[in-house]
């Protein structure tokens, strides 16, 4: 956990310093050039320093170790990170598309904009694209939503600044100034999109759900693994940032001893956790075979998956 969090934290410092180089840039360079889609896209890159620093003091929050109030960790710190991400994102969206938007329907449309908005982006381009891959490899070597998210953001930049150099050269080959306020309207409904996808993917693990079914099918299969271990059901498994805790009943013969029995949960435990190793914790409830409780409502059964 600690190098995964030391990961993070470089990751996250070599991010800001990036974003901060690229915002200012194209910053910058869209105002003296006269572009809005490129200060739009700075603005992207501006959102992205806030979207690191986040990740900075959600890492401090899921280093602390389980306590009395928390006793699963602090983990969750990580999926709500992410989902303010995702707002800050929409918000940054949603703004360019109130300001390109107002300009095209008020008729303030600016001259055609500079050679230097072309230079900005291409600039951009190659910065994000750096970002995007690194932040994406370390992001899947920790097993990061933020990290991920955040990747998926630096990719969605990439297209986002391709589509603003397209949206340039086509603004100075039909010399016609609508162009780039069309194109900063296309940029701020991907972003809005990108900002959507985010937090529909962390709404699922903060709702106490998985979107990886295929555990399920890999805890059943443990389970036909040990010894008078039988109908695994009532089985529920949580996310905690790139840990699962497991909860889940067995059956085992009735005429076993309890130092059997918990040797049995022992086993079962020992397979889930060889099958899946991003295990935080398994437990474990034993009943006798062919036990009946009609009360058990929650969690999955293999014969019923």
């Amino acid at each position: 956990m600690d190098n995964r969090l030391q990961l993070i934290k470089i990751t996250s410092w070599i991010g800001i310093g990036g974003n901060i180089i690229l915002a200012c840039v194209k910053i910058v360079l869209g105002l003296i050039s006269g572009s809005l889609a490129v200060i739009g896209d700075g603005i992207d890159s501006a959102t992205d320093i806030l979207s690191f620093l986040i990740i900075l003091f959600a890492a401090r929050i899921i280093a602390k170790e389980p306590d009395r109030t928390h006793p699963y960790g602090h983990t969750r710190a990580e999926p709500i990170a992410t989902m303010i991400i995702a707002f800050i994102i929409l918000y940054a969206g949603l703004e360019l598309f109130k300001t390109a938007f107002s300009k095209l329907t008020a008729g303030t449309v600016s001259d055609i904009p500079s050679v230097l908005a072309i230079y900005a982006t291409i600039i951009s381009i190659s910065g994000k694209i750096f970002l995007a891959i690194f932040q994406w490899n370390i992001g899947r070597r920790t097993a990061s939503p933020m990290l991920i998210a955040n990747a998926r953001n630096m990719f969605n930049d990439i297209l986002i600044s391709s589509g603003v150099l397209l949206g340039l050269i086509f603004t100075f080959w039909f010399r016609s100034p609508f162009i780039d306020p069309l194109i900063a309207l296309g940029v701020s409904l991907w972003v809005v999109r990108t900002a959507v996808k985010i937090f529909l993917e962390n709404y699922t693990e903060l709702m106490e759900g998985v979107e990886d079914l295929s555990l399920y099918q890999q805890i059943f299969s443990a389970v036909k693994e040990v010894p008078n271990a039988f109908n695994p059901h009532r089985t529920r498994i949580r996310k905690l940032a790139n840990l699962y805790a497991i909860d889940m009943d067995i059956e085992v013969p009735p005429d076993l001893s309890v130092r059997e029995g918990h040797f049995i949960a022992t086993q079962v435990e020992t397979e889930i956790k060889m099958k899946i190793p991003s295990v935080y914790d398994v437990s474990v409830h034993i009943e006798p075979l062919g036990n009946t409780e009609d009360n058990e409502k929650f969690g999955l059964t293999e014969k019923h998956f």
